[in-house]
């Protein structure tokens, strides 16, 4: 019986993806508790009677109650908290109502506007925040004008340039698609017959909107909300861009500064404050979404919709959504296109215009010596880390995906099938600045038969793999429940082996799903600025973290460049996806 356990392709597959996923997930995160609670070398210093290593709740005393305990967790905890419930609570509204326009009325043009809402969500949230300092930033703190103070001579008030609401605002038109996306499909999945018989008895359009349509989709509204909050409450970019000029910390930001600062187990204690706040959103929503079961009720004529006639609404509404995409999507893209050919920052003159930030050679009149994103050396080291990143990571992460799918799928009714399934899905739990403090304290140094990582890609691309791997998981498992084994079986009766069972017909058959699963974790990646921050090195900068850099210095035109590259690649590939590979996109997107 030990021989067949280990000489079962399944069982063996199983056993690896069990200790690969622990390796890399559980025990990482084991790992920053217990330095928490132990004593560190340079403790000795603080403490007389620290001894390196052994057990002590000293750190956490001190970020619970110490005299900076205000300033280290509770402001920026509560600042967070902030930003994440109003964040949640507008994308819910902003969301709610696309979703209802887009799919409960006559609209003209339904399919395109569905299309144009999700536009923000695939570009990074953090390239919105910089749109809204060359809008709103002032001479007083931004050190020029911004659009509005150089156009309009209106000098935007401190409040309205940095800080919590320009956080929120942002953020908002970046998140909105999770409610967007799940209240969308909670409504196309109503049928028609209980409206109808609301009709029948009098009811009037609002009446059967708040009786029958909104407690249908009440589940969706709750997961939009907690999910949403889930997020905001551990993104790092938008924060870090439009927070710390003024000195406006979250949990994610002082996370970053503790970690600049070499405060690394108080780093370790901000993220495992973190980890617990998304897990406990999480558990929040699963709990509430199982209360609420007897409402996700689907009439047996469910195809048929009642749409809701618009009317003399239908221009004034068609017009906001409009306006929504001209500001959301097309107006920050033209903004930081212009920053990024101004030469000197915040004159808006055609005489000030220049294409040096793109091509131009280094001169010290100019961005203090540094060339133009397509002659500058660093620009393209950063290209070539991040194609290679994303490529790279992509691949390994769909293959990891369909593999663990494959696990998963066969064994729905076993427990390492379940198993696998639960833990693969942790890492979503994990807000991604946290999730590189982790790798940084586990690979930082040799850690079992792993040499040191820091400071290599290849720590980036292991990250990045499992950081995604709920999103290839889900794919794949999806993909094999749609295969069948039947051709498994018949190629087993004739002797072939189980690696050229699953590359000769598995494989094949989950062509499109890989091709769909790559292309999500390739934009994913493409865009991704939180996962990595924390593990940048010169010899491994990303075009994130490049565009962080320069706008961190003040080289905003740099940055603006930059940015415009990453949301040009995105976009790209993005079209590309749909007109070769027929992906649909918008039924998944990573934050």
């Amino acid at each position: 019986m030990l021989v067949s356990l280990f000489t079962n392709p399944y069982n063996v597959i199983s056993l690896v993806s069990l200790v690969l996923l622990a390796y890399l997930i559980v025990v990482p995160v084991g790992e920053m508790v217990r330095t928490s609670f132990t004593w560190q070398p340079k403790d000795a210093r603080l403490v007389e009677t620290a001894v390196p290593g052994a057990f002590t709740a000293y750190h956490w005393v001190q970020m619970l109650s110490s005299e900076v305990s205000r300033a280290m967790l509770w402001e920026p905890l509560l600042n967070s908290l902030a930003v994440a419930l109003w964040v949640s609570a507008i994308s819910l509204v902003i969301g709610g109502l696309m979703a209802w326009v887009t799919t409960r009325t006559d609209l003209p043009g339904r399919k395109f506007f569905a299309f144009c809402v999700l536009v923000p969500y695939m570009l990074p949230s953090w390239y919105k925040a910089l749109a809204w300092i060359a809008v709103f930033k002032n001479e007083r703190i931004g050190g020029y004008p911004g659009f509005l103070n150089a156009i309009f001579g209106w000098s935007p008030p401190d409040w309205l340039s940095y800080g919590f609401l320009p956080i929120v605002i942002t953020l908002s038109i970046h998140y909105y698609a999770f409610a967007y996306l799940l209240i969308s499909s909670a409504l196309s999945s109503i049928g028609g017959d209980l409206e109808e018989m609301g009709e029948i008895a009098g009811a009037s359009r609002f009446t059967i909107l708040r009786k029958i349509t909104f407690p249908l989709v009440l589940p969706a509204i709750l997961s939009s909300f907690i999910l949403t909050f889930s997020r905001a409450i551990g993104t790092f970019g938008v924060p870090a861009f439009l927070g710390l000029k003024v000195n406006y910390y979250t949990i994610s930001t002082m996370l970053f500064a503790s970690v600049r600062n070499r405060q690394t187990v108080q780093a370790y204690i901000l993220s495992i404050v973190l980890i617990f706040l998304a897990v406990l959103t999480v558990y929040m929503n699963q709990k509430m979404i199982g209360k609420r079961k007897s409402y996700t009720t689907i009439g047996g004529k469910g195809t048929r919709k009642n749409l809701v006639k618009l009317g003399k609404w239908t221009n004034p509404i068609l017009s906001a959504l409009i306006l929504f995409i001209v500001v959301a999507v097309i107006f920050p893209v033209v903004i930081l296109l212009l920053q990024s050919f101004l030469e000197r920052d915040g004159i808006y003159k055609p005489d000030n215009l220049t294409l040096h930030y793109w091509i131009g050679e280094s001169t010290r009149l100019i961005g203090e010596g540094e060339p133009g994103i397509f002659r500058n050396g660093a620009m393209w080291r950063a290209l070539g880390t991040t194609m290679k990143l994303v490529l790279v990571s992509s691949v390994i992460a769909t293959f990891v995906g369909l593999i663990l799918g494959y696990v998963i799928s066969r064994g729905r009714k076993k427990l390492s099938g379940r198993v696998i399934e639960q833990v693969s899905f942790l890492p979503y739990l994990i807000p991604s600045i946290a999730f590189g403090a982790i790798y940084l304290s586990m690979f930082s140094r040799p850690h079992f038969f792993i040499p040191v990582l820091y400071g290599t890609l290849a720590i980036l691309i292991l990250i990045s793999v499992v950081k995604y791997l709920p999103f290839s998981v889900r794919a794949g498992t999806s993909n094999m429940m749609q295969i069948g084994s039947e051709l498994e079986e018949a190629a087993m009766i004739e002797g072939a082996s189980f690696a050229r069972r699953f590359f000769r017909i598995v494989m094949p058959l989950a062509g499109k799903g890989f091709v769909s699963g790559f292309i999500l974790i390739f934009i994913s990646a493409m865009k991704e600025l939180d996962l990595v921050v924390l593990l940048m090195t010169p010899a491994t900068s990303t075009l994130t973290a490049l565009t962080y850099s320069y706008a961190d210095s003040g080289f905003h035109q740099f940055s603006d460049a930059v940015i415009t590259v990453i949301v040009a690649i995105i976009m790209v590939v993005y079209v590309l996806a749909g007109k070769i590979g027929k992906v649909d996109m918008s039924k998944g997107l990573g934050g």
